[in-house]
């Protein structure tokens, strides 16, 4: 611990001597250290007796309100605080591009950053830099919203924990069931048309060959169907995104070979039965799925822009009625409930659904929001951010809030069964969930637990809905004991993995794309193994079964 204390001193004395010159005044940029700044905790009541300034960084939705005052949640936290935040606002679809750029500015850095989301190589990169302060003291001493949750679930406070004992960033967290129920374990769901389903008298398919008639069944009636139903464009029987997270089409492949798919498509690792970290992109199963699927594409029966379209492009052709079958987190972002039913664990050569990594301990973000260096007064901005953690406030800042100036609400507020107030979800009709959300919401760190249900807030309608179906339709086919969990890394393992992914994810997404549309032989597969292989894939492994084995120890 005195090494990493040392090494973020010496950083910070790094960064403040090379810290540019403000032009005619000649002042620089102080950074905090890492010492905590203490101060009276009566100073820090909200809302505050004087009005008082603090200075953050933000991302917004595209197409929805850029100015961060504006939105009714801030309204009402200013108000009640008195507190003002400066703010920075960038367009989350512009946030990769220039995250960096302002964090490496210290100039122009606020004193924190709402919707950070950093990695842990980030976290533990600006930890180092001493861009970004510690904040395990200033929680237990300001921040009594979120201690209490740390006190309740103790996990949440050691994955937020790096190895030195260090918390560097308020995480994101969203309790909606647990373990195998929960709503995080399937993240990309597969929906089938049962509107044309029911037409064609055809049933739910309930393995591979079901499937595949089914989608021959929609090809060769596309006309019928188009002139039955008024559908404006040409018919699809499945269309997706590959390698585009809840948009991939994934989990139709878990149950070739051994059963474990490739649910995690970022980093391509599982969690054997036996406690054995494996890549997944290079099982058998995996090779026997991915030739499957080229199959379905040579025969016309999957949407040949699946591997370059845009999420609006697929919202787009889906909300115009011309998909058999698509995948999502919700199919009422694609199109709508009523027409579509789950698609159940297709059997191949055995039924199965592998968990995502991570999931078993809920919604879950380590890196949510920082305090930056450059905050002069960290405390209150702990403080003001330990408000997003109280119960009532929590479920606004994840969903949106009530008695919004416009025509939809998210919530309607009312009460409890003991007359306290409580925030109902208001219908969401055919509106999409991520659109109407994402217009009054604003993210950033933020923790609903499973008790906040009746009693501070109603389960939103769609995560209801999607409880029960992983609860009745995914978990009786989960048959693999473990996931990877949300383990916290060392600043050199998580580099080297950071490393060595870029490369091998590369790889497997460049080939699965490839072999979808084009196909592969077994020389192109040991090709591919080679070239993994090459890549370092051994130790690649082996940092992530070390930390896995920690964890059980």
């Amino acid at each position: 611990m005195k090494n990493r204390i040392f090494k973020v001193i010496i950083s910070a004395v790094i960064a403040m001597s090379i810290a540019v010159t403000t032009t005619g005044c000649g002042s620089k940029v102080s950074l905090n250290a890492g010492q905590m700044q203490e101060v009276d905790a009566s100073e820090l009541e909200f809302p505050l007796k004087e009005k008082k300034t603090i200075s953050g960084l933000i991302s917004y939705p595209a197409n929805t309100e850029s100015d961060p005052n504006k939105r009714t949640i801030f309204k009402r936290l200013e108000e009640e605080t008195n507190v003002h935040v400066d703010w920075t606002a960038i367009q989350s679809d512009q946030w990769a591009d220039k995250i960096s750029l302002e964090m490496a500015n210290l100039k122009t850095l606020p004193d924190f950053v709402f919707t950070a989301s950093f990695s842990d190589s980030d976290l533990l990169k600006y930890a180092d830099q001493g861009v970004i302060i510690n904040l395990e003291d200033y929680i237990d001493a300001y921040m009594p919203n979120l201690k209490a949750v740390f006190d309740k679930y103790p996990e949440y406070r050691t994955m937020c924990t790096d190895v030195d004992g260090h918390i560097w960033a308020f995480p994101w967290i969203e309790q909606l069931g647990s373990e195998k129920t929960a709503i995080q374990t399937v993240g990309n769901m597969s929906f089938i048309n049962k509107k044309w389903l029911d037409y064609l008298g055809l049933e739910v398919p309930t393995n591979i060959d079901e499937f595949e008639k089914v989608l021959i069944a929609f090809r060769d009636n596309a006309s019928e169907l188009q002139k039955t139903f008024g559908i404006d464009g040409s018919i699809i029987p499945m269309s997706c995104i590959v390698n585009d997270g809840d948009q991939d089409p994934a989990v139709l492949i878990n149950g070739f070979g051994e059963g474990i798919g490739d649910m995690d498509k970022s980093r391509h690792i599982a969690v054997t039965d036996e406690k054995k970290v494996v890549c997944t992109a290079v099982q058998p199963g995996y090779k026997d799925g991915i030739a499957w699927l080229h199959k379905l594409y040579d025969e016309g029966l999957i949407d040949p822009e699946a591997f370059s379209q845009e999420w609006s492009t697929y919202v787009s052709k889906g909300k115009s009625g011309r998909y058999g079958v698509c995948f999502s987190w919700d199919v009422a972002n694609i199109d709508n409930l009523n027409d579509w039913v789950p698609l159940p664990a297709l059997m191949a050569d055995t039924r199965n659904i592998t968990p995502q990594n991570g999931s078993f301990t809920s919604g879950f973000d380590r890196g949510r929001c920082v305090v930056t260096a450059v905050a002069k007064e960290p405390a209150l901005v702990c403080a003001w951010i330990d408000q997003m953690y109280a119960p009532f406030q929590s479920p606004q800042n994840n969903w949106g809030t009530y008695g919004e100036d416009d025509e939809f609400d998210i919530f309607e507020l009312g009460e409890n069964a003991d007359g306290e107030k409580m925030l109902k979800h208001a219908p969401l009709g055919s509106a999409s969930p991520v659109e109407v959300r994402e217009a009054e919401c604003v993210g950033g760190p933020l923790a609903v637990l499973d008790e906040y249900y009746g009693k501070y807030v109603t389960c939103p309608d769609d995560a209801q809905y999607r409880l029960d179906w992983i609860k009745d339709i995914y978990t009786p086919d989960m048959n693999k004991k473990y996931v990877y969990p949300n383990v916290f890394m060392t600043r050199e393992d998580t580099e080297e993995l950071s490393n060595l992914q870029a490369d091998i994810q590369k790889t497997i997404n460049s080939h699965k794309s490839d072999w979808i549309m084009n196909g592969f032989t077994d020389n192109d597969w040991n090709d591919y193994l080679n070239e993994l292989n090459s890549y370092k894939l051994d130790k690649y492994l082996e940092i992530y079964q070390k930390y896995l084995d920690e964890f059980y120890k």
